[in-house]
């Protein structure tokens, strides 16, 4: 080596976050789609309601159960029960998925509740592929500096200049 150093790089300015001016219309866009995918799951929740449905009918006597498939009459008890505490159960869940995705859906709309709005697009996630696809881009959107700034000042932030 001669001894000749390589030039300075130029001075960066600061790295700021910039407001998109496609970020609004971006969570507007985000917002309806939860929206919409808090109704298919609201929708995808009367599957479990059917079961809560059987089960009931077997308990009161108006679904007679074969007696040559069931051993005794406390197995279709149990499998009674089986079917209203499960089918209930997932009922309420869904249910409970739903709301929470359609208040996601607000919250990204009012640019309020960055972490639930977050949480929501991983639940999104589960169900395979259309929440999968909205829970990514829910988090890719949401994981930007200009929209997490538009999240902790609200509308009124001003973008950045450098």
């Amino acid at each position: 080596m001669d001894g000749i150093a390589p030039p300075p790089l130029p001075a960066s300015a600061p790295v700021t976050a910039r407001a998109a001016p496609d970020d609004l219309a971006q969570l507007r866009l985000l917002s309806a789609f939860h929206y919409v995918m808090a109704g298919f799951i609201g929708l995808g929740s009367m599957f479990p309601a059917i079961y809560l449905a059987v089960g009931i009918a077997v308990l009161s006597g108006a679904l007679p159960v074969d007696s040559d498939t069931v051993s005794s009459a406390g197995e279709a008890r149990l499998m009674g029960w089986v079917f209203t505490g499960l089918g209930a159960a997932f009922f309420a869940l869904m249910l409970a998925a739903a709301g929470l995705i359609g208040y996601a859906g607000r919250c990204l709309a009012r640019q309020q509740r960055h972490t639930l709005c977050m949480i929501a697009a991983g639940l999104c996630c589960m169900s395979i592929p259309l929440g999968t696809i909205l829970g990514i881009f829910t988090v890719v959107i949401l994981s930007r500096s200009s929209v997490r700034e538009r999240f902790l000042h609200g509308d009124t932030a001003q973008p950045s200049t450098p």
